[in-house]
């Protein structure tokens, strides 16, 4: 049949012919129709984007605040993926399950044996070696003792269950098993008055006074972290008077150091002199403390010549400070200013963790480009290979970096109480909670030390500078795998032919001494490795002289010599007694020439005349 000649126009054509007559679109004139969309309609405005980082960067800064700079989604994430593979692997779940009962059983069974005993009876776990939180005798009577072993037996039940499930990433392993650990170290019986046995004790004893004193040491700590003042007892060890108080002068400064440079104490000094290069995390005179735990002190009275940098504390108009601006107007600048004071040819050249790692560049930047002006490096509890980390990795990764920038963007530099309390979280039975229990369930007042007091006395850490150290040296370990750049080159640790001298501590929770140990395999000179018995500041700060028992490790390895292991490492060096400065003081001297008379305490005149009397005035600013 036919088709009606109608139906072979277009559909479209049609539609207005089978709508009612009002309903039909009216036809606009061609002068009125809308112009086509131009073709960056889809595109987002400059200014969008923009308001939407701003408005995201807030967000985050704001938040860091209350978390103590750790990032919401980091944690989340890393849970959402435990929780998400132990949901899927009931074989785990069987064996978490045989775990509970198996320690409830014997939980049960310890209960028995101590009621029949009438007391205290062999425990069925053990703390940690480093778990002193139930050494006191009273944790051992009833029902102290059922509870810290009931709550040894959680914790342990929760390491269990936070590893070793198939399929989580080692990176997310770590953080769940870290946050759970903080968290159950919060929920400690030892934290809480009814549950502690000494602090019921002391309670009866004072009548209760030690919560009045407690309290009052709260408030006070409370209202001196507000007004962003010291800790108690701090003022006690003021730089200049108290600490930081060898002598000597402030022989040149710019935007970025005061460089210092020690009056000998001797009639005839090595020629080469020593430039220290300190962290800039922290005021530089951990290494020049009260007298008698100062390492300038004690290497100006074994016949050195001493320079030490002086960091100044950056502000908001520094947050585009760049890692390579430390090495330039930091170590550079100040080889230049000794060559100009002393006339030495060369110059031992160490450095104490950040700026351990600062030096390493430094170095490796000098031998590349033929400057032969350093006679040994020296590097104090510094990483050049950042793979094992330790625990401080857990806040170094995407999600963690960008909540951090944003912090540090907002105003333009990393704020101390930050990075204190990233630190104290690594250590916080140590650094948190014993504190709350001694100072403010116990009341008592731990006494201030000079170490302490600088630990108190922290400085920020430009935007720019601290968003490249986390993000390529701890994130991407570009050192290590030679992708850093000085002065727009790249460089490597390779390069470095003066020896090396190389400490490490034992129980470092900033810089492990394994990741230390990696320089062997980095460098192609001869290292002297020694491993101090402490941690990451009271391993460096060990003057010789009574004090709590010391004892390190060395051995030199030879640039042709083979590669040897930590475990083997440890197995072939014999642990000494006593402090380790000796060693290093012993190992700087055979490599300087013959003592003479010591150079003048800055250039007559010029750029490097002296300005004003050490420590200057940089380490005073806060």
């Amino acid at each position: 049949m036919a088709s009606h000649p109608r139906s072979k126009a277009p559909a479209a054509a049609r539609v207005p012919a089978l709508l009612p007559g009002p309903l039909a679109p009216p036809a606009l004139p061609r002068a009125l129709a809308p112009p086509p969309l131009p073709a960056s309609f889809d595109r987002d405005s400059y200014a969008s984007t923009a308001l939407a980082d701003i408005i995201d960067r807030a967000v985050h800064a704001a938040t860091a605040r209350f978390t103590a700079g750790l990032s919401p989604m980091a944690i989340g994430g890393a849970y959402l993926d435990w929780a998400a593979h132990l949901a899927f692997s009931p074989g785990k779940q069987v064996q978490l399950t045989q775990k509970a009962l198996r320690k409830t059983i014997r939980f049960a069974n310890y209960a028995a044996r101590a009621a029949a005993a009438g007391g205290s009876c062999e425990p069925c776990i053990e703390p940690l070696p480093q778990d002193r939180r139930f050494a006191a005798p009273a944790w051992q009577a009833w029902p102290y003792n059922l509870v810290q072993q009931a709550f040894l037996l959680t914790q342990q039940w929760w390491h269990n269950a936070a590893t070793g499930v198939r399929g989580v990433s080692a990176r997310d392993e770590e953080m769940t098993a870290f946050v759970t650990r903080q968290l159950l170290d919060m929920a400690s019986p030892s934290n809480f008055p009814l549950t502690n046995p000494v602090v019921t004790e002391r309670a009866v004893r004072t009548g209760g006074l030690n919560f009045a004193e407690g309290a009052r040491n709260f408030m006070e700590d409370w209202e001196r972290a507000v007004a962003g003042r010291r800790p108690v007892g701090a003022e006690r060890f003021r730089p200049g008077r108290e600490v930081a108080v060898t002598p000597g002068k402030v022989v040149f400064r710019n935007r970025l150091i005061e460089l210092i440079q020690y009056s000998p104490a001797t009639r005839a000094v090595h020629p080469e002199p020593i430039l220290v290069v300190p962290a800039w995390i922290m005021k530089y005179y951990v290494l020049d403390l009260s007298p008698a735990n100062s390492l300038v002190r004690y290497l100006v009275a074994s016949g050195h010549t001493v320079f030490m940098i002086s960091w100044k504390n950056p502000g908001p108009d520094d947050r585009d400070l760049a890692f390579d601006d430390y090495r330039t107007l930091g170590v550079m600048a100040a080889l230049e200013a000794i060559g100009a004071v002393t006339r030495a040819p060369r110059v031992h050249l160490a450095g104490y963790c950040i700026g351990g790692t600062l030096a390493a560049i430094a170095a490796a930047a000098m031998a590349r480009d033929g400057d032969r002006r350093l006679a040994s490096l020296t590097l104090f509890a510094a990483q050049t290979d950042f793979t094992e980390a330790g625990e401080l990795m857990l806040f170094v990764n995407e999600s963690q970096l960008a909540f951090l920038e944003d912090s540090m963007w907002e105003q333009g530099f990393l704020d101390v109480r930050q990075m204190a309390g990233a630190f104290q979280m690594l250590r916080s039975n140590d650094l948190i909670w014993s504190r709350v229990v001694h100072e403010y369930l116990m009341g008592e007042r731990a006494p201030m030390t000079d170490l302490a007091a600088w630990n108190a006395d922290g400085t920020r850490m430009p935007y720019r500078m601290h968003a490249e150290y986390l993000r390529r040296l701890f994130l991407d370990n570009d050192l290590a795998e030679e992708r850093w750049s000085a002065g727009g080159r790249p460089v490597a640790l390779g390069d470095i032919r003066v020896p090396m001298f190389v400490v490490a501590t034992e129980r470092d929770h900033v810089a492990p001494w394994r990741s230390v140990f990696k320089i062997h395999a980095l460098t192609d000179t001869d290292v002297t490795f020694l491993l101090a018995s402490g941690g990451h500041n009271v391993g460096i700060v060990s003057p010789p002289g009574p004090g709590p028992e010391r004892h390190y490790r060395l051995l030199e390895r030879r640039a042709d010599e083979p590669y040897r292991d930590p475990d083997a490492w440890v197995a072939d060096a014999p642990a000494l007694p006593g402090s380790w400065w000796p060693e290093w003081q012993r190992w700087l001297a055979r490599r300087s020439a013959r003592p003479r008379t010591p150079p003048p305490l800055g250039a007559p005149r010029g750029p490097y005349a002296a300005l004003c009397a050490a420590p200057g005035t940089y380490v005073l600013e806060e």
